[in-house]
């Protein structure tokens, strides 16, 4: 949605998608703000909850089935097993998705890891699609005023525009940019714990056919998984920039992640979404068309 300042100011019932790279401030938002009455609807919850929840149950009992004892056990239903993801702890979720590499070191063959990557994609649209269900279901039922959609950074990456028309037409887009100057920390810091990422289809071919080509492998099965994740992080963080700005402009606003990190309240929110809006209303001084 597009507003003015005092259009904003009115939206009785407001819903915003908070889209940006992770570690940029989204979840730090979406959690202080539930704090103040909103509804946080995280898309990696939804994700692990709803969409993957039986194939991460059925790799979890895949892998109890090796060992003996506790094949026993499940064949015999004296034992159950459920996933215990938390809003905060989405760990069952990163398994799943995993990394590309050796088995030996934790990684997954190659056509694994696109099966995996196949099942998230379709998984984080379904989520999408759900936000406007879970607005009518935040007051309905919940009785909170507003929902703070926590999306994950790979939206951008589903190239689906079905999941931005809806979003745009349901919410207010925030991109949370990285200003230049900390790029550079936050590229540190996903490399420092390297996490099962998503990657579109086509940049993976290319990043995988460079990583071999520039470490001397011929196999996939030879890949390090981290050493990868880590390696192809900048990459894909300067291959996603483009993609959210392309989202941002037409159908949202733009901040910063240092403007985030000074908001403290719900108000310091408002306010610095009202500032966004206030920006884009004003237009840019050319000189040549003076």
């Amino acid at each position: 949605m597009k507003f003015k300042v005092d259009e904003f100011r009115s939206w009785k019932h407001k819903c915003i998608t908070l889209l940006g790279m992770s570690g940029v401030g989204k979840t730090y938002l979406s959690e202080m703000l539930r704090r103040n009455d909103w509804f946080h609807y995280s898309g990696d919850y939804r994700i692990g909850t709803r969409y993957l929840n039986e194939h991460i149950l059925d790799l979890i009992k895949a892998h109890a089935m090796r060992d003996p004892f506790l094949r026993d056990l499940l064949r015999r239903d004296w034992i159950a097993i459920h996933n215990n993801i938390k809003v905060t702890d989405l760990g069952p979720v990163l398994s799943f998705v995993g990394k590309l590499g050796n088995p030996e070191r934790g990684g997954l063959p190659l056509g694994e890891f696109n099966r995996r990557q196949a099942l998230y994609r379709e998984a984080e649209i379904a989520a999408m699609m759900d936000v406007p269900d879970f607005v009518r279901k935040a007051q309905e039922i919940y009785s909170y005023p507003h929902l703070i959609n926590d999306v994950g950074g790979s939206l951008c990456e589903l190239d689906e525009p079905r999941v931005i028309d809806l979003l745009a037409k349901h919410s207010l887009i925030l991109y949370i940019r990285v200003p230049e100057a900390d790029e550079i920390k936050l590229i540190q810091r996903a490399q420092a714990d390297p996490k099962p990422l998503y990657y579109r289809p086509e940049f993976l071919r290319a990043a995988l056919k460079d990583y071999l080509s520039v470490h001397g492998l011929d196999y996939v099965a030879e890949v390090d998984p981290d050493d990868f994740t880590r390696w192809v992080f900048p990459r894909l963080f300067h291959s996603r920039v483009p993609r959210y700005e392309a989202i941002a402009r037409p159908y949202g606003y733009t901040v910063s992640s240092e403007d985030v990190a000074r908001v403290r309240d719900e108000q310091d929110f408002l306010q610095l979404i009202e500032s966004a809006i206030g920006q884009a209303e004003t237009p840019v001084f050319d000189p040549q068309l003076k």
